[in-house]
């Protein structure tokens, strides 16, 4: 990686491309460092390394996409919050050095109205613009992110990366007033529904196992019957030698009942749920994003007694943000 530092000149990165860097900016261990730049308003703006990468997918704009911000230190939560509220994604992650030794990086994730303390596909999608970055974790084999949720292991599986699911914050029975209002905001009858588990690891799954994949993919949910409830997920089994096991979808009532096109967080939660009551074998591949044109593939499988929840990953934008 080479770079002059003056005004147009080019920065060439196996990594990025061609990013232009602007007078006062640098490069250290393969890290564009912020430069400040006035606003209109007189605000000081600071440049970071940005990259937006496409999870759950090996094909571009196929799964989901989560913008990552690196070398944040100086940002303030506000000014986080604000970035990822302007880029409309799900979710917006910032990359800073850890304050727990054991921890390779740090991350926040926010959504575009609050902050989580964990979330699957910003995780995979983090570690994998941090390693792209030059980023070098202490074990070759085993990448060790700090978030909310305090530490969560990222395994590289050949090309792939896998994370190690996070305990629940919330688990057991959905209460019976509760399933009655999820089952009129998902608009199906009571007897579709197989079981139900809260599985909330963070971002507040509450989980439906339905009686086939065909049921999960004709669902229609009805906005006006939103509820209270912050993430909707449900399952459904394909039939025997189909080219996946499972078809998943995500609905998040509080932001207007938007589906979420792959879903890292809620895979993990119910395959340690279905695989745990014998509904799901020890290794299966889950589908999610296919009723609105995706075409996410989520790996998951149980190791030595973990399960590990991965897939392809892949940089759609690289460059240089702004905040």
């Amino acid at each position: 990686m080479t770079a002059v530092n003056s005004i147009g000149s080019t920065l060439t990165s196996r990594c990025s491309g061609q990013l232009h860097l602007l007078a006062g900016e640098r490069l250290e261990r393969d890290l564009l460092h912020a430069n400040s730049l006035p606003s209109a308003t007189g605000r000081l703006y600071t440049m970071h390394r940005f990259t937006q990468v496409d999870v759950f997918t090996d094909k571009l704009m196929l799964g989901n996409p989560v913008a990552v911000v690196h070398d944040a230190d100086g940002l303030t939560t506000q000014q986080m919050a604000d970035f990822a509220n302007w880029t409309n994604l799900s979710e917006t992650t910032f990359l800073s050095a850890p304050t727990d030794e054991r921890a390779d990086y740090q991350v926040r994730i926010f959504t575009t109205r609050l902050e989580l303390p964990f979330a699957g596909h910003p995780t995979l999608g983090s570690a994998h613009a941090w390693l792209e970055a030059g980023g070098r974790p202490r074990n070759p084999e085993m990448i060790i992110q700090q978030c909310g949720a305090g530490l969560v292991r990222v395994r590289r599986d050949g090309a792939r990366l896998a994370f190690a699911a996070p305990p629940l914050i919330r688990g057991g029975d959905v209460e019976p007033n509760d399933l009655t209002e999820i089952i009129a905001v998902l608009g199906i009858d009571r007897d579709l529904v197989v079981d139900s588990q809260w599985a909330d690891n963070g971002p507040g799954w509450v989980a439906l196992l339905l009686s086939d994949a065909e049921t999960v993919l004709s669902l229609h949910p009805k906005t006006p019957a939103a509820g209270r409830f912050d993430a909707i997920g449900v399952i459904g089994p394909y039939p025997a030698d189909s080219e996946v096991d499972f078809e998943v979808r995500a609905f998040t009532p509080q932001e207007g009942l938007r589906e979420d096109p792959v879903t890292g967080s809620l895979n993990a939660a119910l395959a340690e749920w279905l695989i745990g009551t014998g509904r799901a074998p020890d290794s299966y591949i889950a589908a999610q994003g296919t009723a609105i044109g995706r075409r996410g593939r989520v790996q998951v499988s149980k190791l030595d007694g973990e399960v590990w929840t991965g897939g392809d990953t892949v940089t759609g934008v690289s460059g240089t943000a702004h905040i």
